[in-house]
């Protein structure tokens, strides 16, 4: 191969795909419905949620993905982990069927797992908790993103309001909308944090182990989400957690309530 075929094929592998374009011109699209009052509000604020939340969950992968690229492991590219396309990753049911399943069904943010990184190629303890880290990372920042300027009031406008149950409330959709993806990054966030085994906490902490403690835990691996996600349905857990992330969206001037509300408006099938 030569070095212009060698440099086109890295330009190919980092192209974004046109399949992540059209889940942008989705969410672009969902936002302007909703912040203008185009068409059913409610089915405007599930379609920006659900194509938000699908695009940070690219955004997470790309995250590790490419801190692997610069930690070593030159393998992600061609993967086709460094092009956005939710196809390309190793468990698309994980990472992006079951999340929006969970969103659907409980609102809640679940993390889910994705890229194989070739950890052999990468040297030093740090770099592979740094690799783990990027995720979490990223959704912490759509958090910013999205709470930031529903806490300045930039989403305000008298003219497009919230209507509920026959009444008209003085709260904008679209800032509801972010609320309620504001929510499910924070708490992406804090789940993927925790050092369960197969989450990016544990990725955090693992190199730092013995490696007796580590294949002590590697057969539990599999079944930590699955503890997650049952745990969080037990309310005393459930309502623990929620608090967290309330406080958390507190700290960004986001009132909590927006969230609820957005999840509201966002289940349009039940009411």
């Amino acid at each position: 191969m030569t070095f212009a075929e060698t440099q086109r094929s890295r330009s190919e592998d980092r192209r974004i795909s046109p399949v992540f374009w059209v889940l942008l011109a989705t969410l672009g699209t969902a936002g302007w419905a909703v912040a203008t009052g185009y068409g059913s509000a409610r089915f405007g604020i599930f379609l920006f949620v659900v194509s938000g939340w699908v695009v940070s969950l690219c955004l997470h992968e790309y995250a590790h993905a490419r801190t692997a690229l610069h930690g070593g492991d030159i393998s992600v590219g061609a993967k086709g982990y460094l092009t956005l396309n939710p196809f390309k990753y190793t468990h698309a049911l994980l990472s992006f069927v079951l999340p929006v399943i969970f969103v659907i069904l409980g609102g809640i943010g679940l993390p889910g797992g994705a890229v194989y990184i070739e950890r052999h190629r990468i040297q030093g303890r740090v770099k592979h908790s740094l690799i783990s880290a990027a995720g979490p990372l990223v959704n912490l920042l759509c958090a910013a993103a999205l709470l930031i300027p529903i806490g300045a009031g930039w989403l305000d406008d008298p003219s497009v309001f919230v209507e509920l149950d026959g009444r008209q409330l003085s709260v904008s959709p679209l800032a509801a909308a972010f609320g309620f993806l504001g929510l499910l990054q924070i708490s992406a966030a804090l789940l993927n944090l925790l050092p369960v085994p197969g989450l990016d906490g544990y990725g955090i902490v693992e190199p730092w182990l013995s490696l007796k403690t580590r294949r002590a835990v590697e057969p539990f691996a599999p079944y930590g989400l699955l503890a997650v996600f049952i745990l969080l349905w037990q309310s005393e857990v459930n309502r623990w957690f929620f608090d967290l992330v309330y406080s958390v969206m507190e700290l960004f001037g986001a009132n909590p309530a927006l969230s609820q509300l957005g999840g509201y408006l966002f289940r349009f099938w039940e009411n």
